[in-house]
């Protein structure tokens, strides 16, 4: 058997919210129930992974002091 492809964020989320509205309607028998709530926690925690791998690339361009743009980190504050 192939090994399994992650999905891309988007589905992922698309997943995740499948997820959390099966479980919201409570009528799913408890091990459903309990193997939903794994396969949605893997899914929060590979999100919130490419959310902080796609923070980390986010790039704020600004001009530099002999006119070119400088890269800076997206948490950096202009002065």
């Amino acid at each position: 058997m192939a090994p399994r492809k992650k999905p891309n964020f988007e589905n992922a989320l698309q997943r995740l919210e499948e997820i959390v509205s099966a479980l919201e309607k409570g009528d799913a028998p408890l091990d459903a129930s309990m193997a939903l709530f794994e396969e949605g926690t893997a899914l929060l925690r590979q999100c919130s992974a490419m959310l902080d791998e796609a923070e980390q690339k986010v790039v704020r361009l600004r001009k530099g002091p002999d006119g070119a743009p400088e890269e800076l980190p997206f948490e950096a504050e202009e002065t």
